[in-house]
């Protein structure tokens, strides 16, 4: 009879177990704390993704490969377009603009060496996946988009993402945020031909700056510049091609 009870004891616990779900290391600002049911072709894209466009490149950084395998980039652009979310390329997101392709995201991400307490700055929200890495990795994170509409739809997602610890805001990010100043990082996610005079005193003494520098119709570099008692130092990486930064940056400077 003890040994029916035993056994008993035993299906019920694996079953319970079974029923709660599994748990995934907590990340700052993300309010869900179990993995939700998701479509196992997104699981398998996104794996690949990692292992083929990030780890077989330059990507490095474990703690921006471990965000990149987790963030959904599907929730991040039309239905129509899902299936093609972990394909290494941009992506259309309306009003002219695009979600870049991950591996320069991770690449962005990756040459900021954001730590956990960091205060982040995002220019160019777009459809908002950008930030999502970033709230992953740091505890709050800033971010501008000067068309209305898309703040308006990054929000919710982000929002209805869970991640709490991402404030988003309409207007022109030339001029920063300087009531939530000064960042241990700034992210520009647009082109421009220079850097923008508020974003670099905005900057804190020993953060850095990462922007797609040059032409703002053809190519650009991708710059990082880190903030030195008032210099800049700057190292440059690759290059690449952005949707340009508008408003007051196309008045040149």
């Amino acid at each position: 009879m003890m040994k029916k009870l035993l056994a008993l004891g035993l299906v019920f616990v694996v079953l319970f177990s079974a029923c709660i779900g599994e748990e995934r290391e907590p990340s700052p600002g993300v309010t869900t704390t179990t993995v939700q049911t998701e479509d196992p072709r997104f699981i398998e894209a996104r794996e690949h993704m990692v292992r083929f466009d990030l780890r077989r490149r330059d990507i490095t950084d474990e703690k921006v490969l471990g965000v990149m395998a987790r963030v959904q980039r599907h929730n991040f652009v039309s239905k129509d377009l899902q299936d093609n979310a972990y394909a290494d390329h941009p992506l259309p997101i309306g009003y002219g603009q695009t979600i870049s392709q991950p591996y320069i995201v991770a690449l962005m991400t990756q040459g900021l060496d954001l730590r956990e307490g960091d205060r982040v700055l995002e220019i160019g929200t777009g459809s908002g996946y950008q930030a999502a890495v970033l709230a992953e990795i740091v505890d709050e994170v800033y971010t501008i988009e000067i068309i209305e509409e898309l703040a308006g739809r990054a929000n919710k997602t982000l929002k209805d993402s869970g991640y709490e610890n991402v404030e988003v805001k309409a207007a022109d990010g030339y001029f920063g945020w300087e009531e939530h100043a000064p960042f241990d990082a700034i992210i520009v996610t647009c082109a421009a031909n220079h850097i923008p005079p508020p974003l670099i005193e905005q900057l804190d003494d020993g953060g850095r700056l990462i922007i797609p520098l040059g032409s703002t119709k053809y190519h650009q570099t991708l710059t990082l510049v880190e903030k030195r008692n008032d210099t800049l130092e700057t190292k440059y990486i690759t290059s690449v091609r952005f949707v340009p930064m508008t408003g007051e940056a196309l008045k040149g400077g």
